[in-house]
């Protein structure tokens, strides 16, 4: 893609990379409506269910967040954190570190920048608002409305702060085990979160998890969540074909390497890859076939319109 020091950078990004993460734990706390049918859900009852699911021990950011990518054989926090010397008796207190200027964090400013722009544009155009989400990079785990975060999950939208978060060691597994490198694909994690963020404003994830509430089967709540996050994917298209037209950010390549992307973290592939079988009806994002297509159905439309995964008789 291309960038340079003079493309603006998004001031909606968090560092906290160096955050001490010793004893966390979790904490408390939408041109182009798409029908669905049904009510939504508020969010003084999404709190609701993130309060119960810490009661019972589960993390909410499983049934709250949007896009959290479980990698198979990542390694979780615990795994990785070395004792901090603030732990110590009689060692000084660590300071934390400060927002990094590295590349990487730079390139994720300037794509969510990107981000910002498209958006605001299409829901003007749309005669809405858009509210731009902010965004976390972190390491190993970090404290969010849903829970807590962790790196295991891969990048997450969490709905009840309204923010993106993403441990940048999640590239480093796209590139190696996945084969998926390339700064594009690395841009479509974020657009395609930032999807997660659209579907918010714009009612549809309340009216999802609604639905999900009422299905009549567990399997039938996981093929709504894969309506969910192939819409975001498709989304990630939209955005990705109306930065290009404004910006001419597109290299070639770049769209081979996020339809590689893609595939990369189809639920099918996830499973083969880490139990040797395959469970469609226990999919949550899609199969590699299905977040290529939609992926690819927004890129070459560039219309939100062509998102509607819901009614979509073979999504």
């Amino acid at each position: 893609m291309r960038y340079s020091d003079n493309d603006r950078e998004s001031d909606q990004v968090e560092d906290r990379r160096g955050e001490d993460t010793s004893g966390m734990g979790p904490r408390g706390g939408m041109s182009f409506p798409i029908p669905l049918g049904g009510g939504g859900m508020s969010i003084t009852t999404l709190v609701v269910v993130g309060v119960i699911c810490l009661m019972l021990g589960i993390n909410p950011l499983t049934l709250l967040t949007g896009g959290g990518i479980e990698i198979p054989n990542m390694p979780r926090p615990e795994q990785t954190q070395r004792r901090n010397t603030q732990d110590v008796p009689g060692m000084p207190r660590q300071p934390r570190v400060a927002s990094q200027n590295d590349e990487m964090s730079k390139f994720v400013r300037h794509v969510l920048a990107d981000t910002e722009d498209v958006w605001e544009q299409v829901f003007k155009n749309a005669r809405r608002t858009y509210e731009k989400p902010k965004l976390v990079i972190f390491s190993n785990a970090t404290r969010t409305e849903c829970g807590l975060g962790q790196s295991a999950m891969g990048p997450f939208y969490c709905p009840l702060d309204r923010t993106v978060y993403i441990d940048l060691s999640f590239y480093e597994e796209l590139k190696r085990r996945f084969h998926a490198p390339g700064d594009f694909a690395q841009a479509y994690v974020i657009a395609h979160e930032v999807g997660h963020h659209v579907q918010t404003l714009l009612g549809i994830s309340d009216k999802v998890m609604a639905l999900r509430q009422k299905a009549s089967s567990q399997a039938a709540a996981n093929q709504l969540q894969v309506r969910m996050e192939l819409q975001a994917d498709c989304f990630a298209g939209v955005w990705a074909n109306l930065n290009d037209q404004v910006k001419s950010r597109l290299e070639p390549g770049d769209v081979e390497k996020g339809l590689a992307a893609a595939a990369a973290i189809g639920d099918d592939t996830l499973q083969r890859q880490s139990t040797g079988r395959v469970v469609p009806e226990s999919f949550t994002h899609g199969s590699s076939a299905q977040r290529v297509g939609w992926f690819k159905k927004g890129l070459d439309t560039g219309r939100t319109q062509a998102c509607d995964t819901f009614n979509s008789s073979d999504p």
